[in-house]
């Protein structure tokens, strides 16, 4: 009975769904099948957790420097050493090349993304579920493999894109929705809006499945010992350990390389995706 109960706990996918906490009825149809709204779950309140540790804890540490006098006060020291240098690489080889004189106006809101979603993506590789049963409910998750989550911070890159497109471009951002003789403007502007949103669509599938596969994977290959010690007894449970315990640390350490990569690659399809908007009017005067 025990191993039963833990083999269905190990549901590949029970530490990436969400976990509702608190909920109210609500009918806003596909939104909401179960006719109810979640307004706290265990994915909401590592987001909370996370931004929280971000707002306290990075400030503290870019103050953190060598010395108190003379060039020593303008070193950093510790992690914020690694935060200077991920900001700076961020800015000269991610930020400057894309949006160009621009690079002012939007390197907070690239710094600031970045470091959220890496936040996101480490909290996720957490294995807080161990710890669950002492709870009474589910804890941990990953938040960013949930595509809400990753469909809204790609809906908030959609509306930088459009609305500092239109804001900085004016006229060559709306010329820019049809790039061919103005008779193919109701085949071309179509394309280009759709093309728009695809770039949202993208940014939030990406990330969503990159890290919903590798919490699965885990799963299923720490599932294959109880399954195994159900079927073959404890000598086939811990003969099928022996193969997938070294394989979950192997990808375990992987998933913490895909954390680090994801964040990188959302921060730079956004800012590649901000500066093809804000930058329009220069490509065409090129042109």
């Amino acid at each position: 009975m025990a191993v039963e109960q833990a083999s269905e706990g190990l549901n590949p996918l029970e530490h990436i769904v969400q976990h509702p906490l608190v909920t109210r009825p609500a009918d806003a149809g596909l939104l909401t099948p179960n006719h109810q709204i979640t307004l706290l779950s265990d994915q909401i309140v590592m987001m909370l957790v996370g931004g929280l540790l971000l707002v306290l804890l990075v400030p503290i540490l870019v103050r953190k420097r060598r010395a108190k006098d003379g060039i020593g006060s303008l070193v950093p020291a510790g992690a914020g050493n690694a935060i200077e240098f991920i900001c700076a690489f961020l800015r000269k080889e991610v930020a400057e090349p894309a949006l160009g004189h621009h690079t002012d106006r939007f390197i907070k809101y690239i710094w600031s993304l970045f470091f959220f979603v890496l936040t996101m993506n480490l909290m996720g590789v957490i294995p807080l579920g161990a710890v669950t049963p002492l709870f009474g409910t589910h804890i941990g998750g990953t938040p960013t493999g949930n595509v809400f989550v990753t469909g809204t911070l790609a809906v908030l890159t959609l509306l930088m894109m459009v609305v500092n497109g239109l804001r900085l471009g004016g006229k060559a951002y709306i010329a820019h929705l049809c790039p061919g003789p103005l008779w193919l403007a109701p085949l071309l502007v179509p394309l280009e809006i759709i093309g728009i949103f695809s770039k949202a669509f993208a940014l939030a599938v990406r990330l969503f499945a990159n890290m919903i596969a590798g919490h699965i994977l885990l799963a299923v290959l720490v599932g294959f010992i109880l399954m195994a010690g159900k079927a073959m007894g404890a000598g086939g449970g811990i003969g099928v350990a022996l193969l997938s315990v070294p394989a979950s640390v192997a990808i375990t350490v992987f998933e913490i390389a895909v954390a680090f990569l994801q964040a990188f690659i959302f921060t730079f399809l956004t800012t590649l995706f901000l500066g093809m908007s804000v930058n329009v009017h220069h490509e065409e005067h090129s042109h």
